[in-house]
């Protein structure tokens, strides 16, 4: 009974994670460039459970069957679908679109990121495409993290009276060159890893590239457009009211075995 009381207590715990998850893709529902997260649930491994006799050997009890021992949510990976892009008409928004990239090891399409630089100077990826200009001149996210350029360093745009191109490169009104942006090309997408404030942090091992003048790497650049949150409302709240009509089933299975236990300890443990 114990063990029916962990599996429903597993249950419970792995909805609630998976209901915070949902919940964290709706509240992101109008962040451009926001990627929605996604999760899997696995079962913990199954036990034998054989018939319990003093007449029979440790080694030769018959089986009875498998029990589950619970469920546990594995991982959360984000979706790099390209989300819907939406017109804004500010200069300093850039949209990013992938239309040609290589295959990773496991067949699917690599990713293309802006590169950025964090607050301690690490190097971050992006895919938000609503930038500013701070104080300084220099070209930042929204979140103030440095937009890099394809030399590495951030790009001095001045003022929002910008122009960019199809393949990054920033001009002021004039046509004099301010720098181009470095569009990375990430070969494996699942060793990502958000950061928060649109960062990525890539911990995979094998080296990330650029798609500037990479043939196999076709890209667009499109000013005053930003790409939208890929999170799917529909069916992003289904899956909420689906996670808390099994957690309340798995409420009701554990509340069912407390109830049992009670009884057990109080009316059938009673000496009369």
């Amino acid at each position: 009974m114990l063990r029916g009381l962990y599996t429903a207590g597993s249950g419970m715990i792995a909805q609630q994670r998976r209901q915070e998850m949902l919940t964290n893709n709706m509240s992101n529902l109008e962040t451009p460039g926001y990627k929605a997260d996604q999760s899997s649930l696995r079962k913990f491994p199954n036990m034998i459970a054989t018939e319990m006799s003093k007449h029979n050997q440790p080694f030769s009890r018959p089986q009875i069957g498998e029990l589950t021992t619970g469920v546990y949510m594995q991982d959360i990976h984000p979706n790099f679908r390209q989300g819907d892009v939406q017109e804004t008409g500010n200069s300093t928004d850039a949209a990013l679109f992938q239309s040609t990239v290589p295959e990773t090891e496991d067949g699917g399409p690599a990713l293309l990121a802006y590169e950025v630089q964090n607050d301690d100077g690490d190097i971050r990826y992006t895919r938000t495409s609503s930038f500013t200009v701070d104080g300084a001149g220099l070209l930042t996210t929204n979140n103030g993290h440095y937009v890099l350029g394809t030399d590495g360093e951030p790009i001095e745009a001045g003022s929002e009276e910008i122009v960019i191109t199809d393949d990054g490169t920033v001009t002021d009104t004039e046509g004099i060159e301010l720098g181009q942006l470095n569009v990375a090309l990430i070969p494996d997408p699942s060793q990502l890893v958000k950061e928060g404030g649109d960062l990525l942090r890539y911990d995979g091992e094998e080296a990330i590239g650029t798609a500037v003048g990479n043939d196999e790497a076709q890209y667009q650049i499109q000013q005053g457009f930003v790409e939208r949150s890929n999170v799917d409302p529909r069916q992003t709240m289904t899956e909420l009211m689906t996670t808390m009509r099994t957690f309340e089933l798995n409420q009701k299975a554990l509340q069912a075995y407390d109830q049992s236990l009670e009884r057990t300890v109080n009316d059938v443990g009673r000496i009369q």
